[in-house]
């Protein structure tokens, strides 16, 4: 049966087609959505409203693709849809109430390792998607951060892909530099998500081999997307991570979580439990000595403590020109012995150094080693308490393991994020329960059935990068594929109203 290839709409972004045809079947592959519009020809009406119980997924690929008969090629003049497809006994159709078909990957989520792996798949030439459910890219970065943060490793680290960082950036830009950075990142590679559109559902269907992706939007209300690749993009830090310490609920104080947490200022005069010694519960604890607070930071778990920098050159980049001439276990105890000096012996001071070396542990685990700032000078001086696990919460502070309740007017959980990727991606095993890939890097980047990984590499933003760039690779080169082998795919639906 011949193909008829849709047409472009000048209002509309180059990724959405609308048709030039009557049930046609859309071989554009340059177009990432395959969309069909009511007969108005609305160029707002972007999806396909079925208005009628869903055929069976089988039964609805088969007919759309060969049933051309005049029963369902004729349009009545009313509102109501030229096409009613017939209810079956199955509810899990291949179309929803408002439907898209995407020419192209999926990508969820729109933060560094999103736009890292949309700006390569458009350097690769294919088309794509990308939703993410905040209002902005890079919400963790733009809502979820405190002023004082920049970045902890120098800035040749953290770039992206095919856009290095402005000369007069600082070796370690701030926040806001940051941002400015992926805001023109975007820019430069016309990448625009689709905002507020929080995925609730995305699964594999082995019936038709496509993924079926439910989402939902204050302004269109529930869309399924359908494209034959999917790329999880949502990184490590998806959610925050409040652990279930007893008593918190009836602590009378502030609770806040370090995704909440913004600046010293509002504690001044306060004393003020810090819950996390890693490098956010360390800079924040410093954070609020600066502004006048008395903190207090839990060293509840062992912890590598590092000088952020060794005779003026930064101690990652140290390590990561150690480890292209030494063995992963010199490197550590080199690492250590650096710290030692610098840094004296921590013990005194009541952290516990754990028995795996701070490199081994970061590739293993993915627990970074802490950087010092300036918080172990403070320490040392008595400027921040340092105190040992939480046993409970009272009403007005902290029963502590040594048997000590000391009295705190505010807390802060800098207790980090997790991954949400469990709850939302079903039927796959890619993925273990705490939401990262059960194959380690460098090989956690793709699964079976054209499920691909970006960003839980669990080396950062340069971890990202690497991952951006073999995922938009191997699917330039598959979608290539799938575009020479023929214009017209047996899963290509178009359906007119």
């Amino acid at each position: 049966m011949p193909c008829s290839a849709a047409s472009h709409h000048p209002s509309l972004p180059p990724y959405l087609s609308t048709p030039q045809t009557t049930n046609t079947c859309n071989s554009n592959y340059n177009n990432s959505y395959s969309t069909r519009t009511s007969s108005s020809s609305s160029s707002s009406s972007l999806y396909l409203a079925i208005q009628s119980k869903p055929p069976s997924l089988a039964s609805s690929a088969a007919s759309l693709a060969t049933d051309r008969s005049p029963r369902n090629q004729a349009k009545k003049p009313s509102q109501e849809p030229a096409m009613v497809l017939v209810p079956t006994d199955r509810m899990d159709s291949l179309f929803s109430p408002r439907c898209v078909w995407v020419n192209g990957p999926i990508i969820v989520g729109a933060g560094p390792s999103g736009l890292a792996v949309a700006a390569c798949l458009r350097e690769q030439g294919v088309p794509y998607v990308i939703l993410e459910r905040a209002d902005c890219i890079a919400s963790l970065w733009q809502k979820r951060t405190y002023d004082r943060l920049k970045l902890r490793l120098p800035k040749q680290f953290c770039e992206l892909p095919r856009l290095r960082f402005p000369d007069h950036y600082p070796e370690y830009p701030t926040r806001r530099q940051f941002i400015d950075y992926l805001e023109d990142y975007a820019a430069k590679f016309e990448i625009k998500p689709e905002f507020n559109s929080t995925v609730l559902s995305a699964g594999y269907d082995e019936l038709s081999g496509l993924w079926r992706v439910r989402t939902s939007a204050p302004a269109t209300g529930e869309m399924e997307y359908i494209g034959r690749w999917l790329v999880v993009a949502t990184g490590e830090n998806a959610e925050s991570y409040v652990p279930d310490i007893p008593g918190l609920s009836g602590f009378a104080g502030e609770v806040t979580h370090a995704s909440e947490y913004k600046s010293g200022e509002a504690y001044s005069g306060k004393r003020v439990l810090v819950v996390g010694c890693g490098n956010s519960g360390m800079e924040i604890s410093l954070d609020l000595f600066d502004h006048g607070a008395r903190p207090f930071t839990v060293a509840c778990d062992a912890v590598h403590v590092l000088p952020r920098e060794v005779l003026g050159k930064s101690t990652f980049e140290l390590a990561e020109l150690l480890m292209a001439w030494l063995p992963l276990w010199i490197v550590d105890k080199v690492m250590l012995i650096l710290a030692w000096l610098l840094l004296g012996d921590l013990a005194k001071l009541g952290f516990r150094r754990p028995a795996v070396g701070p490199i081994e542990l970061k590739e293993t685990h993915g627990r970074a080693p802490v950087l010092d700032h300036g918080a172990l000078a403070h320490i040392r001086a008595g400027d921040i308490g340092v105190v040992p696990a939480v046993t409970r919460f009272t009403e007005t502070g902290a029963e502590l393991a040594d048997g000590r309740i000391l009295d705190f007017d505010s807390v802060v959980l800098a207790t980090g994020y997790r991954s949400n990727v469990h709850q939302w991606l079903q039927g796959n095993d890619f993925f273990n329960k705490d939401g990262y890939p059960k194959t380690a890097y460098p090989h956690g980047w793709k699964g079976q059935s054209g499920l691909y990984a970006v960003g839980f590499s669990r080396r950062g933003l340069a971890g990202a990068s690497a991952d951006a760039v073999r995922v938009a690779k191997d699917l330039g080169n598959v979608w290539r594929e799938t575009k020479s082998a023929g214009s017209c795919h047996r899963r290509c639906i178009s359906v007119v109203f």
